[in-house]
């Protein structure tokens, strides 16, 4: 999450999955302010989990800069421009008591 906030994203959102769902066991979600920063922002993660260790990443969704989703197994990350995240409301299904506000992180 750091390289989301050092990209300047916007309202981070970890939510813990295990228990919840097969998926992944770490979600993250982010806003950036334009479709630029959305793009940058998922190139500068998805360089940093492969720098951690996630190797092969799957990537949608950067053409249009949106919302891109990157899936690196264990966490999925999507990164959206605000309107488009307060349209999908993605988080929500997934909140509750395990989810984490950047901040709190």
């Amino acid at each position: 999450m750091a390289t989301l906030d050092d990209g300047k994203a916007e309202e981070v959102v970890a939510i813990d999955l295990r228990g919840k769902s097969s998926i992944a066991d770490h979600m993250v979600v982010a806003s950036g302010r334009s479709t630029r920063q959305v793009t940058a922002l998922a190139e500068q993660v998805a360089s940093k989990l492969k720098d951690i260790g996630h190797g092969r990443i799957s990537i949608e969704g950067k053409a249009q800069g949106d919302w891109v989703l990157l899936d690196a197994g264990d966490v999925i990350v999507h990164i959206f421009r605000p309107e488009v995240r307060d349209f999908y409301k993605l988080e929500k299904m997934w909140t509750g008591p395990t989810a984490l506000a950047a901040s709190q992180a």
